[in-house]
């Protein structure tokens, strides 16, 4: 289903081959009438001299854009990267940034503390980061553990300008099997100690419980979809998240994965962030982080 709203985006463009593949998966998307892309170059002040060739670049994406007929304004400022767009988005209460995963300086990847790390850390609005090479958005995943915020990224997805016809999967990844083995201590060594049969039958009841309510959820997620006209199958993994996650992504050449910022779990910890900071910085599609509204 496409957004009815108008949308505001903004592109953080810093011309590397991974904003050109933001530039085109933009291209791809089905935005509602008068939607507005803002085309932001930061620079800093060793990039002075780089001016013309800056307004020149944002130009050509301009151009690039509107032919694809999405309306395109540009803005050239001297400043530091993060902070300026996250700055900026804030001030034009836009709906999306866009930015390339690794930008013109990057050569090992996403660091912690990059510009993209630092953007969806503290943007206040959803950040899409994109990887190249830009092939197509065919096969989408959306993580899901149950949390207010994974709910809201799976209500902003039913929102979201997606092209058709484009494959949904609703991913959820139960925790790692804790079986009841005790330690004792026999002659100053630790040893592992025989444990009675019920603690195995009530650990197996709890990993069944488990399960259940992972299906649970996620067939009340693919119905949520299905409401809102779009069609989703169910994943169900077990083990760390976002091992499981990324392992899934590779194996079914998942083109985008979308989540929450933060998580719940029975398991203290279980999430907190820590998974959608490993999908940015390992996963080797585009990553669309969603953040509830008034959400630091």
């Amino acid at each position: 289903m496409s957004p009815k709203r108008r949308m505001k985006i903004l592109l953080a463009d810093d011309g590397s081959q991974h904003a050109q593949a933001a530039v085109e998966l933009l291209g791809e998307l089905a935005w509602p009438p008068k939607s507005r892309v803002t085309d932001l170059r930061v620079f800093t002040s060793g990039q002075i001299p780089g001016i013309p060739d800056f307004e020149h670049a944002l130009q050509k994406t301009k151009e690039r854009l509107e032919q694809g007929g999405i309306a395109t304004q540009t803005n050239l400022v001297l400043g530091e990267p993060a902070a300026k767009i996250i700055e900026i988005a804030e001030a034009d209460q836009d709906d999306l940034i866009v930015l390339g995963a690794k930008g013109l300086r990057a050569t090992l990847g996403i660091l912690l503390g990059g510009v993209a790390q630092q953007v969806v850390e503290y943007a206040r609005c959803p950040v899409l980061v994109v990887r190249a090479p830009f092939q197509g958005l065919r096969r989408i995943l959306i993580v899901t553990d149950g949390s207010p915020n994974a709910g809201y990224a799976v209500r902003y997805l039913t929102r979201f300008p997606l092209p058709k016809p484009a494959e949904l999967r609703v991913m959820h990844v139960l925790p790692p099997e804790q079986h009841p083995i005790m330690m004792t201590s026999f002659g100053g060594v630790w040893q592992t100690a025989y444990v009675e049969q019920a603690l195995f039958d009530e650990s197996a009841a709890a990993l069944e419980k488990q399960k259940r309510k992972g299906e649970a959820l996620l067939e009340q997620t693919c119905e949520l979809f299905q409401r809102n006209g779009l069609e989703a199958a169910s994943v169900l993994k077990r083990g760390d998240a976002a091992t499981e996650i990324i392992d899934y992504v590779k194996a079914n050449q998942i083109d985008l994965i979308v989540a929450g910022s933060r998580g719940l779990s029975q398991f203290k910890g279980w999430w907190m962030g820590s998974v959608s900071r490993k999908l940015i910085h390992y996963s080797d599609c585009s990553v669309l982080i969603v953040k509830a509204p008034g959400k630091e």
